[in-house]
């Protein structure tokens, strides 16, 4: 792992790279979950560079890891500011030429909104582990039930690990999905339908953010093709749950991309 960390309009952004820089490879790019950073991706990042040759590269948003923090609360708007302010510009700060957006829940989500509202012909495709497109109301139940534990287990000190101002990871993203106002923001559906890349999905079936209908909705809305993997029995995270079956999907998608319908550049 090399340390890629830089700066961003004067904050400071966590990022490491594993694997042959951009001007060798193309890059996997990996958008994490709303209580994630660099460190939770894990050995996610050294298994798909090791994989497919290609280069892997992971930032922790503002507010989350090692990245400077941000005001609270975030606005409802979190994921498209995201996708619409930062991301792209932090494709230009790594000197990203070709790459497979790879994102986890929340980091799913921007990657489908970069995808429907940019034209980027550096993104050849995007890989969508556990998305949420909607709000499904029992997932709100679930995050109530994760703020419950932060009032009342050792949670914020359990984050502390990985999260240099935990109270800006966790309240911007619970204090944000648990607003009345959310699920009129978080419909993709518009978004969706403006993709123009191929789709990798992989969902697990026992997921308690989210049903199978956020697979639907994708291959429904979409024109561009759809790749599927269910996993039974796995939760929210299937990259750590069940990381073969998971990462091999990954890999085999990258590999299609790059190595059989596009020519190197």
């Amino acid at each position: 792992m090399k340390d890629v960390s830089f700066d961003l309009d004067g904050r400071r952004i966590e990022a490491a790279w594993w694997g042959p820089g951009p001007e060798e490879a193309p890059t996997l790019v990996l958008l994490h979950e709303g209580l994630g950073c660099v460190a939770l991706w894990r050995d996610v990042p050294a298994t798909l560079a090791a994989m497919t040759g290609f280069g892997v590269m992971a930032w922790s948003r503002l507010g989350y890891g090692q990245s400077d923090s941000v005001a609270l609360p975030r606005p409802l708007t979190y994921m498209h500011d995201e996708a619409r302010d930062m991301l792209g510009r932090v494709l230009d700060a790594q000197r990203i030429r070709r790459c497979i957006l790879v994102g986890h829940s929340d980091g799913a989500s921007i990657a489908l909104i970069y995808a429907g509202s940019h034209q980027d012909r550096r993104v050849r495709g995007i890989a969508l582990l556990a998305p949420h497109v909607m709000v499904e109301p029992f997932c709100i139940g679930e995050i109530e039930r994760a703020r419950d534990r932060w009032n009342t287990t050792d949670l914020r000190e359990r984050l502390r690990k990985y999260h240099r101002d935990p109270d800006a990871a966790f309240l911007g993203w619970n204090g944000a999905w648990l607003d009345p106002g959310f699920p009129a923001v978080l419909d993709l559906q518009p978004e969706i339908a403006h993709v123009r890349v191929p789709i990798l999905v992989v969902q697990g079936a026992a997921d308690p953010y989210g049903t199978l209908e956020h697979l639907h909705v994708i291959e429904r809305e979409t024109y561009c093709p759809v790749d599927r993997l269910v996993l039974p029995g796995v939760g929210h995270a299937p990259h750590l749950e069940a990381p073969r079956p998971t990462l091999d999907a990954v890999s085999d998608f990258a590999n299609r991309l790059f190595r059989v319908h596009e020519p190197a550049e």
